[in-house]
């Protein structure tokens, strides 16, 4: 028979056992932790309410609960974000981003300042899929896609490699339209207020989703057209609004466009840094997919008129490096079609 204080080291050894066993190393490290989300937007545009109407559901998935604090960094058309992220941020999972879906590709075409490889980095995962379009203040009288050609079309812009610049050079170049792009304005938000300013005509790279998040009366009360949706198919919302892949002359233009539009299949993508440890990474991809499906963020977005669709982050990744498989002769005429300066 043990003698009472063998009998209880024995006891305390067991439970002390079972409890690092039972450890959880990944909770332990998100548990009070401030976890930073970088965006490559500002205040008030439609990554922004995304990230608003995320986060507090995401936290709630992500093992530990952690305390998400949102920072808005953008500049250089969302490449000032991504290089943080690819080369400042810290590599342990506390920091993540939301990136514009076109960054990833901004290396892929040589933009200047991009000096990142996106298939290096952990994408967790996107939480929509979208069609770009242009969008025009009512009074401009651009309606419909030959007022493309008609008249001039003045649009704003946020600096060379986003797709509010590259689009609307890219309907140019393959096309023949009359769009002048304005650049210099810091975010899509801004652009809208220019366009209720009369600064700018409308917008190309818009998308239906930004605008029913932030100026939801836009559409109901028409106090836009869309002329063209930049897109490989229709949208149901615009049934008489051509995607621009109808117009594709020859089948290298549609492999062009199809380079292109590929950040639509990624749209409001979430990342983190190289290097992440891989449980980390693991549970935040998790927690992402868990998020999506969780009826009351669901809900929340319905509320909120914000289109949501779940992008695994496995599938991010598959549309990033499918996309820097295309052929040289592909890349380049993408770049060309959107006015694409080479930094190398």
């Amino acid at each position: 028979m043990l003698k009472p204080f063998k009998a209880f080291m024995l006891f305390s050894s067991a439970l002390f056992g079972i409890s690092a066993a039972c450890a959880d190393p990944v909770t332990d490290f998100y548990k009070g932790q401030k976890l930073s989300w970088i965006l490559s937007a500002g205040e008030g545009g439609g990554y922004a309410s995304y990230a608003r109407m995320f986060a507090p559901f995401y936290a709630q998935h992500i093992p530990g609960n952690p305390t998400i604090v949102i920072q808005n960094m953008p500049g250089a058309g969302g490449i000032r974000a991504m290089m943080n992220l690819a080369s400042v941020a810290p590599r342990d999972g506390s920091v993540i981003g939301l990136v514009h879906s076109s960054v990833p590709f901004a290396p892929l075409y040589g933009i200047k300042g991009a000096n990142f490889d996106p298939r290096q980095m952990n994408w967790i995962g996107s939480m929509a899929v979208e069609n770009a379009m242009c969008v025009a203040w009512a009074s401009s009288k651009v309606e419909k896609w030959s007022d493309l050609f008609d008249r001039e079309y003045i649009v704003g812009g946020t600096g060379a490699g986003s797709q509010m610049e590259t689009l609307p050079l890219m309907l140019n170049k393959l096309f023949g339209t009359k769009i002048k792009v304005v650049s210099g304005y810091k975010g899509g938000n801004d652009v809208y207020m220019a366009m209720e300013r009369g600064e700018v005509h409308g917008r190309c790279g818009g998308l239906v989703s930004s605008i029913n998040s932030t100026r939801p009366e836009w559409f109901s009360q028409n106090k836009v057209t869309v002329p063209i949706l930049i897109a490989l198919k229709r949208k149901d919302i615009f049934p008489n609004t051509p995607a621009i892949i109808e117009f594709a002359r020859d089948e290298r233009t549609k492999r062009i466009l199809e380079l292109t539009l590929a950040p639509q299949g990624m749209d409001r993508p979430i990342l983190a840094p190289p290097n992440v440890p891989a449980d980390r990474l693991a549970a935040l991809r998790k927690a992402f997919s868990d998020t999506m499906r969780d009826p009351a963020f669901i809900a929340e977005a319905a509320r909120q008129k914000i289109e949501i669709e779940e992008v695994s982050g496995e599938e991010v990744a598959a549309i990033v490096a499918r996309s820097y498989g295309a052929s040289a002769d592909i890349i380049e005429g993408a770049r060309a079609a959107m006015n694409i300066s080479s930094a190398n």
